[in-house]
């Protein structure tokens, strides 16, 4: 009978260990499916904000774009100078380049580009000019101005700011967001609150960088 007992506590520990390993395992598996990414963009903060004043650009507001996240996440950052602080992040869209177009294949590693029908993004200093309409998303759209030999042909190749219906409002990791031409596109309803913002600050600096 001592035996039989003996067996059966056995038995019951081993299968407190084995759930307690399952647990465990999907804990590690939840953990992995958003990372969390912390990156000092300081520098980038300190350079904008001297480039403005330099420039006679936006003083309150700028744009950061950063390329060198995985698209499933936020990386359109608009950063506040009088608060020192990111004030907005959305989701952003970046060139499908050798990849077809409206998929997800480079979601990891942009290619970069600033060649005509490279289909490509480009990085670089931008200067948000005109509201225009467009035939994407809410029918807006804003003309960049390439400041840097990196993106000097951005309104030749006619790249934009403007919404795309595909692009989600949250964040979609570890999937990507589909991939245009080279415009920065961003979802209809974070369109919406950047239109606003950009249609009371003129002359806003847009930066995109790939680190």
């Amino acid at each position: 009978m001592l035996f039989i007992i003996g067996l059966a506590l056995i038995f019951s520990c081993n299968k407190e260990n084995k759930v307690a390993t399952v647990s465990q395992n999907k804990t590690e598996t939840v953990s992995e499916e958003k990372p969390r990414i912390e990156i000092n963009y300081n520098n980038y903060y300190k350079e904008a904000q001297q480039y403005c004043k330099t420039n006679n650009l936006n003083t309150k507001k700028f744009i950061l774009i950063d390329l060198g996240l995985h698209s499933g996440l936020k990386r359109f950052f608009v950063y506040d100078f009088k608060k020192n602080a990111v004030s907005k992040s959305y989701m952003v869209s970046h060139g499908c380049g050798d990849n077809q177009w409206g998929r997800t294949s480079s979601k990891e590693k942009p290619q970069i580009s600033n060649e005509f029908d490279s289909h490509c993004s480009s990085v670089g200093k931008y200067v948000v000019l005109d509201r225009g309409v467009s035939q994407w998303g809410i029918k807006v759209n804003y003309i960049l101005q390439g400041k840097d030999k990196t993106n000097s042909n951005a309104r030749s190749r006619a790249i934009v700011l403007h919404s795309w219906d595909a692009i989600s409002d949250n964040e979609v990791y570890p999937e990507g967001t589909p991939e245009g031409w080279g415009c920065p596109a961003v979802s209809n309803e974070s369109m919406k609150e950047i239109d606003e913002l950009l249609k009371t600050n003129k002359k806003v600096l847009m930066w995109i960088i790939k680190p």
